[in-house]
């Protein structure tokens, strides 16, 4: 289970930072930083882990203790973004923006990964870090149910793709809408999935679709 044995080690304020959505076919890239307070820490933090591990029930629970005992700071990076500059690029944005966005400035980023934005504070890199570090499996929880709810409120006006369940990952249903319905100004058009399922659409198709919009 992740603790704060990271945290302490580095001391200072730390950050734990993570992102969540760099695999999906549409929808934005999230980052989430989290500050814990070591001599604050609830029982209702008890089992706080990677998201990926935890239930959607589960996750919902830590996000609204989060709010209450934790410094959060949310960012994200569009879809023209991503196209735009590369996933792995818009990832270390959406970062730097999450870290950019908490209230109090930390001593170190604490990220998850082997690759760290560029901050105005130290940044260290833990790979496998939502394992580890309980600020980093924070910030999965945050970034991940902050995303999570961003795709189903696109559902609403998209609901073709299954977006409510799939988030936007590549699933068979997700694929095969997009060769029936085709797609939106939310797809990845820089992805190779994207492009090979559309035929890779021409320009002027695009933006066809753009201005019908």
């Amino acid at each position: 289970m992740p603790d704060l044995s990271w945290e302490i080690r580095l001391g200072g304020i730390v950050a734990g930072v993570d992102e969540v959505g760099r695999g999906p076919l549409a929808g934005p890239v999230v980052a989430a930083a989290v500050i814990l307070d070591p001599a604050n820490l609830p029982r209702e933090l008890d089992g706080l882990d990677d998201s990926k591990v935890l239930s959607a029930e589960a996750r919902a629970h830590y996000v609204s203790v989060l709010r209450r005992v934790a410094i959060i700071g949310i960012g994200a990076a569009s879809v023209d973004e991503i196209d735009r500059i590369n996933i792995l690029q818009a990832s270390m944005l959406a970062m730097a923006r999450a870290v950019a966005r908490l209230s109090r400035g930390p001593d170190v980023a604490l990220i998850d990964g082997n690759r760290a934005p560029k901050l105005s504070c130290r940044a260290v890199t833990l790979v496998k870090g939502d394992t580890l570090s309980l600020s980093i499996a924070a910030a999965s929880v945050v970034a991940k149910e902050t995303r999570d709810r961003a795709m189903v409120q696109l559902h609403a006006r998209y609901p073709g793709y299954g977006w409510a369940s799939n988030v936007g990952y590549p699933t068979a249903a997700h694929r095969a809408a997009l060769g029936v319905i085709g797609l939106t100004r939310h797809h990845r058009r820089s992805f190779g999935p994207v492009r090979a399922l559309l035929g890779l659409a021409a320009d002027e198709d695009i933006a066809a679709l753009d201005a019908a919009e």
